[in-house]
């Protein structure tokens, strides 16, 4: 019999965890309070802690964390937090965190994380991140960024080579950095290259470097890219447009751990963390026969993937803000954007992504006409999204949005059946934790366990 521990202080999210682990061989024991999490961790010996990260007390999750670590050692603990961001991944991996799982989250996931948590108690866990360095530039609170921030935070300690995957602009190199800048080498330096905007005949030179003489124009030994980045870590952006003898030269390198500088008739022994970045599907160019296999094996011991500017709109008016500071700072003047033009940005689906985000911002500081920057100051590819989006607003703003008319269906049933949790998922065709789900989503209070007796309806 396992004993779980919920810890949340809302009751209705407490109430919902609890349903949806429970089974016959858990003892699921659930608190609000901090303080009173404490002292059931201090009365029993419990396997599992589930807690939100940020409680509404002195004491948040993370301090809860410690506790159970030193009342627990065996034990596991897995974190929620509705407004995730990279310090606190990293925080939560380096205490000893199993997960770190964003709300409003995925049941399947959540069902999962449990599960695996529980086969994994009593045996001894990987060493966490020990730095706790704030990268600049990673901002984000959406369920994607949370992955990103949770991967950056397990990827950090190792040696493995990690491969970055993502569209242009999203943000791959300040990953790359994060990952550096929270690791053991963080002291150590961080080099990184573009093999797509060097030509093929001058990359085999600026990867592994050169000897005198070796081709016209090299008048001294120079040291490659690779071996500058000896002891730290080395970003290979672009990987995807390297050719198939180079990757054959860079696959030595990994696999060895060495670099024959061009023209040299010796080795060197290097130590560089290898991170790798594309924006192409390397799985189809391995298949295509334009990458080599070997290689993306070696390169994708970790996978990261970046989520598009389109998949994370909630993070959009956080980069925003951001951007308009530093360009107000950069240029010496001051502005702000109009909820109009807020909106715009917001329903635009950014091809470019964070990079063009960025630009676009910078240019409606220099050439805004007045102190607020307005619709009328956008770009006509996203001014013009923007009024097509406060039309459909205007023409549609006195229905209700499905999500109302469901949680209006959702009241009308449960005052039909006088609020009785069974009769009312029977009605609507769907089970009690659907139910529970829904009421949670829409702020609704459910009766309390053992008030719905179906003879208080006979």
């Amino acid at each position: 019999m396992h004993t779980i521990l919920v810890v949340d202080d809302d009751h209705e999210t407490c109430r919902f965890i609890t349903e949806l682990i429970s089974s016959d061989d858990r003892q699921i024991v659930a608190e609000q309070e901090p303080a009173r999490a404490l002292k059931a961790l201090r009365g029993s010996h419990v396997d599992l802690m589930i807690s939100d990260i940020n409680l509404n007390a002195s004491q948040s999750g993370l301090d809860l964390l410690r506790a159970f670590k030193s009342e627990n050692p065996d034990g596991h603990v897995l974190l929620i937090s509705g407004f995730g961001t990279l310090e606190t991944a990293i925080e939560a991996v380096r205490e000893g965190a199993f997960d770190y799982i964003s709300k409003p989250f995925n049941i399947a996931e959540v069902k999962a994380a449990v599960s695996r948590a529980l086969a994994h108690v009593g045996r001894s866990e990987i060493a966490a991140p020990q730095a706790h360095v704030r990268p600049p530039g990673l901002i984000g609170r959406t369920s994607g960024m949370l992955k990103v921030y949770k991967q950056i935070a397990y990827a950090a300690d190792s040696t493995a080579p990690v491969l970055i995957l993502g569209e242009s602009g999203t943000g791959k190199e300040l990953v790359s950095r994060a990952i550096h800048d929270n690791g053991p080498r963080a002291s150590r330096p961080f080099v990184a290259i573009n093999c797509g905007a060097i030509p093929e005949t001058l990359l085999e030179s600026e990867l592994f470097g050169h000897t005198r003489g070796a081709f016209t124009g090299a008048v001294a030994d120079r040291k490659g890219i690779i071996e500058q980045a000896s002891g730290g870590t080395v970003l290979l952006d672009e990987i995807g447009e390297t050719s198939l003898a180079l990757q054959v030269r860079l696959l030595r390198t990994i696999e060895e751990g060495e670099v024959r500088p061009v023209g040299a008739g010796r080795v060197v022994k290097v130590d560089a963390r290898v991170i790798s970045a594309t924006n192409r599907d390397l799985e189809k160019e391995v298949a295509a026969q334009r990458f080599r296999q070997d290689l993306y094996y070696r390169l994708s011991v970790i996978v990261i993937v970046v989520p598009p500017l389109r998949e994370r709109r909630a993070d959009i008016p956080l980069l925003t803000a951001q951007f308009l500071q530093n360009a107000c700072a950069r240029i010496g003047r001051s502005a702000d954007l109009a909820p109009d033009a807020l909106d715009a940005l917001a329903a635009y689906d950014w091809p470019g992504n964070v990079r063009e985000l960025e630009n676009t911002v910078e240019r409606l500081v220099l050439f805004s006409r007045g102190s607020s920057i307005h619709l009328s100051d956008l770009p006509p590819t996203i001014s013009s999204v923007g009024t097509t989006t406060h039309l459909h607003e205007q023409l549609f703003a006195d229905l209700p949005s499905l999500d109302e008319l469901e949680r209006r269906y959702l009241v009308h049933v449960l005052h039909a059946v006088a609020g009785n949790r069974t009769r009312a998922a029977e009605v609507m065709g769907i089970d009690r934790r659907t139910l529970y789900r829904m009421a949670l989503r829409f702020g609704l209070n459910l009766p309390q366990a053992g008030e719905d007796d179906d003879s208080r309806q006979s």
